[in-house]
């Protein structure tokens, strides 16, 4: 009887499967990075907001055209685009929207550099965290213009008291969303960080703060919200000659003056600068976050 050579397939099959259980978790693991195409990003990301303020625009007009609402409470968008042009023709749109602006992106830098420092100690120390943290939770809490009126017996008309409140409003956010981030930071890396000789300043910067950037970033983003927020608050209420005329003085005037439309075009420019500064300065910096962290996958 011949006999018939039989090789032994189990250890190389092994292997095969073992190489393709890790490719497979290699392919798992391996997110997608790469930058969308121009097209696939105006369809999905610019297409579907623009198509709902259409919406919202058409039944604006429906509403005003089917005088299902009087003019005297809705007014129709012509009278609106009516104050922007006239806004626009005597040159003081831009004016109106920088000394805002300005204001606000100033008065969060100031609370950007008071918070972050603030909130690593607060994280950090144990006793400052008992003492400042429930007084920062309150604060949290206290609507912004509650700021406004000691804020301007204490300073009086000016900048400093805009920045008073902005600075109220804005840095307990930033500091919680620090101190969320680093309590959510694993142990591991802590210890990690020690034994390579990260202490001190050097861990803050080169273990902490890398690893608490998402809540920090969280809380830069809600920070932002409460500086605009308070700003548009302290505008409103401590109107004056001497400050400018901003944003919010502007929404003031119009209901002094019983201007609705000007009313919904202060409302409205608001509203765009607070979405425009999120999406120019803080989607780009969330997506780059996402992105050097493998988290950003392609939809």
């Amino acid at each position: 009887m011949a006999s018939t050579d039989i090789k032994p397939k189990g250890k190389a099959n092994g292997t095969d499967d073992l190489a393709g259980l890790e490719a497979g978790l290699d392919a798992l693991d391996a997110v997608q990075t790469h930058r969308h195409p121009a097209r696939e990003i105006l369809v999905k990301k610019v297409l579907p907001p623009l198509l709902a303020v259409g919406i919202v625009l058409l039944v604006w007009q429906i509403l005003v055209a089917a005088k299902i609402t009087e003019e005297t409470k809705l007014p129709p968008l012509s009278a609106v685009w009516d104050s922007l042009s006239d806004m626009w023709l005597k040159g003081t749109l831009l004016d109106v929207i920088w000394t805002s602006v300005s204001r606000g992106l100033l008065g969060f830098l100031l609370a950007l550099a008071i918070g972050t420092p603030l909130g690593l100690l607060v994280a950090r120390v144990k006793f400052v965290r008992a003492a400042v943290g429930p007084i920062l939770q309150g604060l949290q809490s206290l609507p912004s213009v509650a700021w406004v009126p000691p804020a301007v017996l204490w300073f009086g008309l000016n900048d400093t008291m805009m920045f008073t409140v902005i600075l109220l409003g804005a840095v307990p956010s930033i500091v919680n969303g620090l101190v969320s981030g680093i309590d959510q930071i694993p142990p591991l890396f802590l210890r990690a960080g020690r034994t390579l000789g990260a202490t001190g300043l050097r861990g803050a910067r080169h273990v902490v703060m890398p690893a608490a950037l998402p809540g920090y970033l969280a809380g830069l983003k809600q920070g932002w919200a409460f500086s605009w927020r308070s700003l548009m608050a302290a505008e409103i209420i401590a109107s004056s000659p001497d400050l400018g005329l901003g944003l919010g003085q502007l929404l003031e005037n119009g209901r002094n003056n019983i201007d609705l439309p000007g009313v919904f075009l202060a409302i409205i420019l608001i509203l765009v600068v607070g979405i425009a500064i999120d999406l120019v300065i803080f989607s780009p910096v969330e997506r780059w976050v996402l992105r050097t962290r493998g988290l950003l996958v392609k939809n």
